[in-house]
């Protein structure tokens, strides 16, 4: 079997290239990184280290690779084989990967291929749905219909820590998901991919994971940042940031119960593993990294605001995630534009305004709450 998978990252070898490779499936990678590219064409492998006691080593092998621009024939030709496609290259390039990824689709039908799936495993909702768009954009209507009716899109929700300077050695954390949509999958006849999870209706994990885990990776961070720590492992041996991320969590935890359906006991345990995550002391998850774009974090629809608003109007209490979105205004870092805008719009426009534009809350007791926690947080802040 033959997988094609853009994106040689840390998650695409670390997560997706190594359950592949556990199915059975000979993977070509597709990337644009030329130097990553000849490493494992020579070697014909590469290596993940597991972020645990004993550092477990895993060797992947066979692997290829292809430049994405410089030998796009054979990346066409590699896709018209591939009994699977996946992706993991950063949801802002999905629309680079669709000029060929269109031109291979249209081969393929020509030569009368079988069905085939491509999943997109973005740090965003419905990636798949959203590559199926761009390459909808480069193709006439007569052509999509044809591609459509022998490629599935299914979206799926990923799941690990991947951290590695190492371009040698994917390095991630032990735990992880891979929960594919099976229902919006075409070819049904190859056999289920090692260690990934196939559900009818993925929004719970969508939400579970953006509302508990996303949020509490954020919260850590944003309180980290106003303690001066440098990591979200470091952040958490305090209790006071431990604490009301672990508060923030439980509320959350409750939108989601509400929602879905989910016992209150399980979404407990579902939050002591992702604690236990966090504070895995073999990862360095750095605060300055988890915390970066913090205004499209505390946007209306995201992980921190979308619960917290939903929350109060069921008449829940909401204190944990209002201090969270108080310390994501705080959060300022030299190479983030976002936290640059961040910092001036507040020093030109104050707190409470803030508020207002990024986080769309109208209610002026909910605003006046985050901006009385704001300034607690700014007068307690280290080094001031």
């Amino acid at each position: 079997m033959n997988a094609v998978h853009f994106g040689a990252g840390n998650i695409g070898r670390g997560l997706i290239g190594y359950l592949l490779h556990q199915t059975g499936y000979h993977i070509c990678f597709v990337d644009v990184n030329q130097p990553m590219i000849d490493r494992m064409n020579e070697n014909k492998s590469y290596t993940i280290g597991i972020l645990d006691e004993t550092r477990t080593q895993h060797t992947v092998s066979p692997v290829k690779a292809l430049n994405s621009i410089e030998q796009e024939d054979l990346v066409i030709e590699a896709i018209i084989d591939a009994d699977i496609i996946t992706t993991s290259v950063g949801v802002d390039n999905l629309s680079k990967i669709s000029h060929v990824l269109s031109k291979a689709l249209i081969q393929r039908k020509k030569r009368n291929k079988t069905k085939v799936d491509i999943i997109s495993n973005e740090n965003t909702l419905n990636a798949s749905s959203l590559l199926k768009e761009e390459i909808m954009k480069r193709l006439t209507e007569s052509e999509f219909e044809d591609i459509r009716s022998f490629v599935g899109f299914p979206n799926s929700v990923i799941d690990r820590l991947a951290l590695s300077d190492d371009a040698d050695n994917a390095q991630v954390e032990p735990y992880y998901d891979w929960i594919i949509n099976k229902g919006e999958m075409m070819n049904h006849e190859l056999p289920k991919i090692t260690g990934a999870t196939y559900v009818e209706d993925l929004t719970l994990f969508i939400e579970r994971k953006l509302y508990v885990v996303n949020m509490a990776h954020a919260a850590t961070a944003y309180l980290g940042f106003i303690e001066g720590e440098k990591t979200i492992q470091d952040a958490l041996d305090h209790q006071s940031i431990e604490k009301p991320v672990k508060a923030a969590m439980v509320e959350s935890s409750e939108y989601i119960s509400e929602k879905f359906g989910v016992g209150q006991e399980d979404m407990s345990v579902f939050i002591e593993e992702t604690l236990a995550r966090f504070k895995n002391k073999h990862v360095r998850d750095e605060v300055l990294r988890v915390g970066r774009s913090p205004i499209r974090k505390v946007g209306p629809d995201e992980r921190i605001v979308r619960p917290a608003i939903e929350l109060y109007q069921s008449g829940k209490s909401i204190e944990g995630l209002l201090k969270v979105i108080a310390a994501a205004f705080l959060f300022n870092s030299p190479v983030d534009n976002e936290a640059k805008e961040l910092q001036e719009f507040v020093e030109k426009n104050g707190i409470k305004s803030a508020v207002s534009y990024y986080t769309k809350i109208e209610n002026e007791s909910l605003i006046q709450s985050i901006s009385d926690y704001y300034v607690e947080f700014k007068k307690g802040r280290r080094g001031e």
